[in-house]
């Protein structure tokens, strides 16, 4: 369909509605050739629950194009032709796709026979249409059930700003209409709880041309922030993590002796200062790694759990930034513990827990676990990276919990496992994350004395509970919906005047509610009780609470908790009860009271 027999930038088909997908991609090319006889292809593989096709046109496409190109898929999916595979040498196959004037296969045929010295390729045809394609494609047009073509967006040619802009059309297929169905509505659903909508409805952050894929918070979006930090300090008391604070810029050598110079040269900023230069640094581990080697460590300090909440900043080319979500400048819950190789296994045990409790506060309830093993791209000898994946993998083993190995994926100093975890509208997100280093101690020199006073080799053990708070953020708030949990939710309460004889009542409530922690405001606007309490939804306010001269008599408030009808009326002390229990929940998870077994 899209491309050659062994490219590598398409990746295999495994499943059936894979091949569906693959085969739907292949007729929405053969729809845009049939009203556009000029259309050049590109790539068009399979992702997340659906597929694209990069073209060229001269046409700009729009939305509006979308129904057209489906009504002509409509026609050849109904015509039913068989799908035929054909084996080609590559002189042949660059004779036949230069005769059908497409410029980009013919790129994907001389980059294999030149780069992996392929001899042969194939292509799929149907009906009139033939396009080249490794496969496996399903047997006849006719299979496709359930489609739909869902945008458009622009791409580079293989990824190069360099090369020719495409346009790229995304669509999702499906095997019957009831999960197309269900697609669509979750696709809607994520419309609607975007979190960068939602930043700016609620008043929580933006982005200004001043500081590109730079998030700026406001009073609103800086109380979760904050808020965030709290709970996991709050985690850091039980876990014994030490805080420190460190330098934004550090001399160029320093990232030469890490591997990040080499290693992640174009993710860095850098400076001049009196005409040394400096990296802004991108992880907090090199500064750690130097902290640890200024004192003298016995293994009666080990393990030492250091943690810093400093800025990072990552160059992100401004195509794959999104949100919060990608960012050039954020914060971590950023940690390293320094141990034995004999307190491996305890110390990452004691981080699954830590983020095995985070998740269930958050309603994080699906969860993946990968173990990424070394890259081609990285530091250190083979026999520290084989050490350091078996540790890993033997901790996992203990664990007792399923997990899945992914090649390649680790850090270039050293394995990691990473916890993908699925938000409300299933979608996955990789968030917590555990790396073991062997490598940065041997780069850095760092030693400790050991019981019989000789010098051992301490290891690193990265980790992140919530991983970017930015990105944390981000996702959080589309998993609620901007619908926080009453500890972490901007403003907590609403207290509402149903006339102005009652605003004395509810001002003295409210300073009792400020007094005791809680971030509450009054709405006492002459307006409609419907339009206040409505409004108080819209902002996703846990509770209003609403007084008349009934409740004003009484010592009471109608409570109305966001999402529900119905009012619930209680006095001003069950009401303060109420509120001191909900907003101490982060802080009895962090005494080990709220966490499960896992």
């Amino acid at each position: 369909m899209s491309q050659a027999t062994t490219d590598l930038q398409e990746p295999e088909i495994h499943t059936e509605l894979e091949t569906m997908r693959h085969s739907c991609a292949h007729i929405m090319a053969h729809a845009i050739q049939k009203i556009w006889p000029q259309a050049k292809f590109g790539i068009g593989p399979t992702i997340e629950d659906g597929f694209y096709y990069d073209v060229d046109l001269e046409v700009k496409l729009t939305p509006e194009d979308l129904p057209k190109i489906e009504a002509e898929m409509t026609k050849i999916i109904k015509a039913d032709t068989v799908f035929v595979r054909t084996e080609h040498s590559v002189s042949e196959a660059i004779s036949k796709f230069k005769a059908l004037n497409q410029p980009f296969k013919i790129e994907i045929i001389e980059n294999l026979r030149d780069g992996m010295g392929t001899s042969s390729v194939s292509s799929y045809s149907e009906g009139d249409f033939i396009d080249l394609c490794r496969g496996p494609h399903v047997q006849k047009t006719g299979k496709i059930k359930a489609f739909k073509l869902l945008s458009i967006a622009g791409a580079y040619w293989r990824g190069n700003e360099k090369n020719p802009q495409l346009q790229r059309i995304y669509g999702t297929c499906f095997a019957n209409k009831v999960e197309l169905d269900e697609h669509l509505r979750l696709l809607e659903e994520a419309k609607k709880r975007d979190h960068r909508k939602l930043g700016r409805e609620l008043e929580l952050f933006t982005f200004l041309p001043e500081s590109p894929a730079s998030p700026f918070f406001y009073p609103k979006g800086a109380i979760v922030y904050n808020r965030l930090i709290q709970y996991i300090r709050d985690l850091y008391v039980p876990y014994e993590y030490s805080e420190v604070i460190t330098p934004q810029i550090m001399d160029v050598s320093l990232w030469k002796t890490s591997g990040h110079y080499d290693n992640y040269l174009e993710s860095m900023y850098f400076t001049k200062v009196e005409e040394r230069e400096f990296g802004v640094k991108p992880m907090n581990c090199p500064s750690h790694a130097l902290l640890f080697g200024t004192l003298k460590h016995s293994y009666r300090d080990l393990p030492l759990r250091y943690a810093d909440f400093g800025r990072l900043h990552r160059f992100e080319k401004s195509g794959v930034t999104h949100g919060l979500t990608r960012v050039r400048t954020f914060c971590q819950d950023d940690a390293h513990v320094f141990c034995t190789t004999d307190q491996i296994e305890s110390e990452i045990r004691k981080v699954v827990e830590m983020i095995f409790g985070t998740f269930d506060l958050f309603g994080f309830t699906d969860m993946q676990i990968f173990l990424s093993t070394r890259p081609e791209k990285r530091v250190g000898s083979d026999a520290l990276w084989d050490e350091a994946e078996a540790a890993l993998k033997r901790t996992l083993d203990n664990l007792g919990r399923p997990y899945k190995v992914n090649p390649g994926d680790g850090a270039f100093y050293g394995p990691k496992i990473d916890f993908i975890v699925k938000d409300a509208l299933k979608r996955p997100w990789q968030l917590s994350t555990i790396q073991l280093d062997f490598n940065l101690p041997e780069r850095f020199d760092l030693t400790y004395t050991a019981a019989d006073n000789s010098a051992k080799r301490p290891v690193m053990v990265h980790r992140a509970v919530l991983g970017s708070l930015e990105r944390f953020i981000g996702v959080l708030t589309e998993h609620l919906g901007g619908a926080f949990p009453f500890w972490l939710a901007p403003v907590q309460a609403r207290v509402v005047p149903i006339k102005d004889t009652h605003n004395d009542y509810c001002r003295e409530f409210l300073h009792t509610l400020k007094k005791h922690g809680i971030r509450a405001e009054i709405d006492d606007r002459n307006e409609s009780m419907g339009f206040k309490t409505r409004e108080a939804q819209t902002a996703k306010i846990p509770f209003a609470l609403v007084a008349g001269d009934r409740e004003m008599e009484a010592g009471q408030f109608a409570v109305r908790k966001y999402g529900e009808r119905e009012s619930k009326v209680m006095t001003v002390q069950e009401i303060l009860g109420l509120y001191t229990e909900l907003n101490d929940i982060p802080r009895a998870v962090a005494r080990g009271m709220g966490s499960k077994t896992h």
